[in-house]
């Protein structure tokens, strides 16, 4: 029976026969989990000082029998999403919820139903086998995954499978997630992989380079137009840092909001000229009690803006903090402009006054990950060097829980990775040469 070393070992060889990948079935492998008998265990503290470092193990789990369209991938590096944190912090409802509801839908589902929850919706790696009905793609393969798990039964998923009733984030409404030396996806989740990246890497830009594209370019989020003006609050961070290299790309002026002068620099180096660091600003939208708002302040950033653009408001506000900020979003959109929303991790009940919307034709605009066309749009500006990676620190897969940590804490700047079968940082590049050429963009953001 094959070792999950051994297949580690034919990846590094950079043999990619079908036929040796084909013979390797292996019977357990190393993942990381939270665990279901674990969910109570931050009871009574505070979101903030959840500690993913308690929640988070490494364990050795079966290797799961492929369904019908499964592809079963050798994962060389992965990635932490702040879905991971949520995950391991059991909010707002213990993963677990999503597990037992995908496992009443059929037998092959319910397979996620399990004890253990393996988390991650990134990774980049090597097709190890295929289940039936897939044909595109092949054992030797190298690939990354999008994270858009549906059934694609339901005729509403046809147009955009975003609208799939059975629409779930692959590792985090589903099990057998990427931050695991071996995943399970549908075949359809995969893509290329780029070949002048690294594995940690092509791991990282998956869920929020794609997010990014669905909610800033698509028509489905804000429709970005050469010239816009764009506000984007954290915009060094993970998903930030790619919303801010498309508007660049798209010809969009963006206004970064960041939280340090080292998250400025760091956005001026992409290329970005306009910049509020809004710790140095001190904008307090709330008051001490995070109960009531404080407009005075919306109109302090409004101002702020104006001053950066020479008088004009932001034509798009890429929203995602949530309920810190959502209020002095909708205020500082100019009039008819678009807020587009894909998250909260700030808080899920925004509030806002319904005033500057409606009286000035606003429109908010939600978004959720990507369909299968964005998400292959978004890579192929990958593949291209068009966007590149944001990776500021990798971790052994035996650290995830102080890399999760990082993120939960924002003490990160743009991606964090984790190595999972890969041994070391900087390899799986094959094409030296283009790597080459965007060298540059690929250590802005280690050097920062």
């Amino acid at each position: 029976m094959t070792s999950v070393e051994q297949i580690r070992e034919a990846v590094l060889s950079g043999d990619r026969s079908q036929d040796s990948y084909a013979a390797m079935t292996p019977e357990v492998f190393r993942a990381v989990t939270v665990h279901r008998d674990e969910m109570d265990m931050f009871a009574g503290i505070p979101s903030r000082d959840k500690d993913p470092r308690r929640s988070l193990h490494v364990d050795e789990v079966p290797v799961p029998t492929l369904a019908p369209g499964e592809a079963l991938v050798a994962v060389m590096a992965s990635s932490v999403n702040y879905n991971t944190v949520w995950s391991s912090i059991f909010e707002p409802v213990p993963t677990f919820t999503f597990l037992e509801r995908y496992g009443r839908l059929s037998p092959t589902a319910h397979r996620h139903d399990l004890p253990y929850h393996i988390v991650g919706s990134d990774l980049s790696g090597v097709v190890l086998h295929t289940g039936p009905g897939v044909h595109l793609w092949r054992p030797g393969q190298e690939c990354v995954a999008h994270c858009l798990s549906v059934e694609l039964e339901h005729h509403d998923g046809h147009n955009d499978t975003m609208l799939d009733p059975e629409q779930r984030i692959w590792g985090f409404e589903t099990n057998f997630g990427g931050l695991a030396e071996l995943a399970i996806v549908k075949a359809n989740q995969l893509m290329p992989k780029a070949a002048h990246l690294t594995w940690e890497e092509a791991a990282c830009p998956g869920l929020v380079n794609s997010t990014a594209y669905r909610q800033l370019i698509s028509r489905n989020g804000a429709g970005m137009k050469l010239g816009d003006r764009v506000l984007i609050w954290g915009a060094s961070g993970g998903l930030g840092s790619y919303a801010t290299q498309l508007a660049l790309a798209g010809g969009a002026t963006p206004i970064c909001v960041v939280s340090s002068p080292e998250k400025a620099d760091l956005c001026r180096s992409m290329g970005a000229e306009l910049v509020l660091d809004r710790r140095e600003r001190d904008y307090r939208f709330w008051d001490d009690s995070g109960t009531v708002q404080n407009p005075k302040e919306w109109r302090r950033l409004g101002a702020d803006i104006r001053d950066l653009t020479g008088g004009h408001d932001v034509d798009i506000v890429f929203e995602h903090p949530g309920r810190e900020t959502f209020g002095a979003s909708v205020f500082v959109a100019r009039k008819g402009g678009t807020i587009v929303t894909c998250a909260s991790t700030s808080g899920y009940l925004h509030e806002y006054d319904n005033r500057y919307l409606w009286m000035n034709l606003k429109r908010i605009v939600s978004s959720h990950f990507a369909n299968y066309r964005e998400a292959w749009q978004a890579n192929a500006l990958i593949q291209r060097g068009l966007i590149h990676p944001t990776l500021s620190q990798t971790y052994p897969m035996d650290q995830v829980g102080q890399a999760a940590w990082d993120v939960h804490r924002n003490t990160h700047q743009g991606k964090v990775g984790v190595l999972c079968l890969a041994p070391q940082e900087g390899l799986g590049v094959t094409d030296p040469e283009t790597r080459d050429r965007h060298l540059a963009a690929l250590t802005r953001f280690r050097s920062a």
